[in-house]
């Protein structure tokens, strides 16, 4: 996963955890794919924001509603997917 695109959507998510309260991965601990977003302290409205600063950052949509994302996407790895085949796609 450490590419660029992955690496800028660990930043993202890593600065919206931490402005909204959200627990940051223990010293030395590594944010992976598998990393649940919830293990980051995002909840529903924080995945809705962090949906928010993609689409802002990459001009695309997301059309997903909250209850539809949370489903869809639990970990670190789900987000950069869904990016990555929406700017594929040219979305």
């Amino acid at each position: 996963m450490a590419d660029q695109l992955a690496n800028e959507i660990v930043d993202m998510i890593k600065k919206r955890a931490a402005s909204e309260g959200g627990i940051a991965p223990a010293t030395g601990d590594e944010i992976t794919a598998a990393t649940k977003l919830t293990s980051l302290g995002i909840d529903s409205l924080g995945l809705a924001d962090v949906l928010w600063d993609l689409e802002q950052a990459y001009g695309i949509e997301i059309e997903m509603n909250t209850a539809d994302a949370w489903s869809d996407l639990q970990n670190v790895g789900d987000m950069v997917e869904a990016v990555r085949t929406l700017l594929a796609k040219g979305v």
